[in-house]
């Protein structure tokens, strides 16, 4: 078994963590959160109060961090890369831009280390259930090498390229259809409220029928809550659809949805709703024309 650093103790960290000490890892958690870390230590998991004490020796670096510049600064600012094995594998979770991605790469490969862009999907309950969907992409002797590590978080592994930045292009791509259906089952339903009609039966007929998606189905019924839980964040995706567009720019890709979703959460964001659960997107619609 290997000594895994695991940087990012959130929502979806905490419990990836976990799974790999229950399938007999030695986790070396570190994250800026206290509270966090006693999380670990409750949980199999030894924390560390910096990046570069988790990362010592350790076979494995995992980045579940929030972005790009919190896995630079976890990496290159905090030294948890030179405090790693000599043939460490480091593996980033976090949503990233492609160009970033690839940056990060080959800084890590510069070192002689060895680097996996493997972005998940599959939110909190993906994670506690390790059924994550992992994109990722490395040279296929380094996928080979990380590839126990990745089953551990994630059933749905693919290996969708041989180069750092593959994986996150494939994220990228994800970000924009999830962004685009959270909008458009708001919007649905915002018309649904505005004609009078009972929500709850629509999203039983839409739900079961052609017109259904994942999205819908998921973040339907929370749309209808007054406070849901927060499973992923309106800003998240004011972040992840500003990647998706920069991806779009870089490739000269139109993306008319995505930018229209884009909007759409920016505009909740700037409503005071950028922490609460993505699906509060529909208040923006709301907002724009209120119930008579």
């Amino acid at each position: 078994m290997a000594t895994i650093c695991f940087a990012g103790l959130g929502a979806m960290g905490r419990p990836m963590a976990a799974n790999l000490a229950k399938a007999g890892h030695a986790v070396h958690g570190t994250d800026v959160n206290p509270a966090a870390l006693d999380w670990l230590k409750a949980n199999g998991g030894t924390p560390f109060a910096t990046a570069k004490e988790a990362a010592a020796g350790a076979d494995a670096l995992v980045l579940m961090v929030v972005n790009a510049d919190q896995a630079e600064a976890v990496l290159f600012e905090a030294g948890a890369l030179d405090a790693l094995a000599p043939s460490a594998i480091v593996i980033l979770c976090a949503t990233c831009a492609p160009a970033r991605a690839a940056a990060i790469g080959a800084k890590v490969e510069a070192t002689q280390r060895r680097f996996v862009d493997a972005p998940v999907s599959g939110g909190v309950v993906g994670a506690e259930a390790g059924s994550l969907t992992i994109m990722a992409s490395a040279p296929t002797s380094v996928f080979a090498a990380a590839e126990p590590i990745l089953k551990v978080m994630g059933s749905r592994l693919f290996h969708v390229g041989e180069k750092a930045g593959d994986g996150a292009m494939v994220k990228t791509i994800n970000q924009l259809l999830c962004g685009v259906h959270i909008a458009a089952a708001a919007e649905a339903l915002a018309l649904g409220e505005r004609a009078g009609l009972d929500t709850k039966v629509l999203l039983d007929i839409y739900g079961s029928s052609a017109a259904g998606s994942w999205m819908l189905n998921n973040r339907g019924p929370r749309m209808l809550m007054d406070d849901p839980p927060v499973t992923s964040a309106v800003d998240i995706f004011v972040k992840d659809l500003g990647i998706v567009l920069d991806a779009g720019h870089s490739t000269r890709a139109p993306l008319f949805l995505a930018a229209a979703a884009h909007q759409l959460f920016l505009a909740a964001s700037g409503m005071g709703l950028g922490s609460r659960d993505d699906s509060q997107v529909i208040e923006a619609y709301r907002a724009m024309a209120p119930k008579d």
